[in-house]
């Protein structure tokens, strides 16, 4: 009989990140990040596929949470403020979890295999965010570079938000890199 092991997703979590920012990535093993959380390499694998999805793991549910927003933004805002509505509504899918996001972030730059596992995730975003769009009736190419467009200010607002110095939420750090982009864009 399996035995239950209370928030076992989450102590493998920060095992995996205590690991990787002690030993590094390629040098973290899954028994090593099993046995740090307390737990066995089977648990391991009912929560992650592999060890990267440990840093991974919420892509899904992020693509799956901003298509539900953009769905739902009033059908009067331009297809950039539905995405940014949705980008805004980001900061209740991690609350509290800035000094993770944190970790996480410095984990990944420092490997090249994890940098292009966060441009696919991004890329994977951004399809989500189009195919959204066109949902709401937006045609191409505009659906395409509205998202496109989106994901900037998303990469933007989130590196400004797990700055150490920064002391604003990511609300406020998403409206900032839309004025931004406008600014740039509206710039005779």
């Amino acid at each position: 009989m399996a035995r239950w092991h209370p928030n076992a997703r989450g102590r493998l979590e920060q095992a995996a990140l205590e690991l990787y920012s002690e030993r590094g990535f390629e040098q973290t093993t899954v028994a090593e990040i099993a046995s740090r959380a307390g737990l066995t390499e089977r648990t391991f694998f009912r929560h992650f596929a592999d060890k990267r999805e440990v840093l991974f793991g919420g892509a899904r549910a992020l693509q799956e949470f901003l298509a539900k927003k953009v769905a739902e933004a009033p059908d009067s805002l331009a297809p950039i403020d539905a995405v940014a509505t949705a980008l805004e509504a980001v900061e209740f899918f991690f609350p509290e979890r800035r000094e993770y996001s944190r970790q996480r972030q410095s984990i990944i730059s420092a490997n090249a295999e994890l940098q292009e596992r966060d441009l696919m995730k991004l890329a994977s975003l951004s399809v989500a965010l189009a195919e959204a769009l066109r949902n709401r009736g937006v045609g191409d190419p505009a659906a395409g570079l509205t998202a496109e467009a989106g994901i900037a200010v998303f990469k933007v607002a989130y590196e400004r938000w797990i700055d150490e110095t920064n002391q604003r939420d990511f609300r406020q750090l998403v409206r900032t890199a839309l004025d931004e982009l406008r600014a740039v864009i509206t710039h005779q």
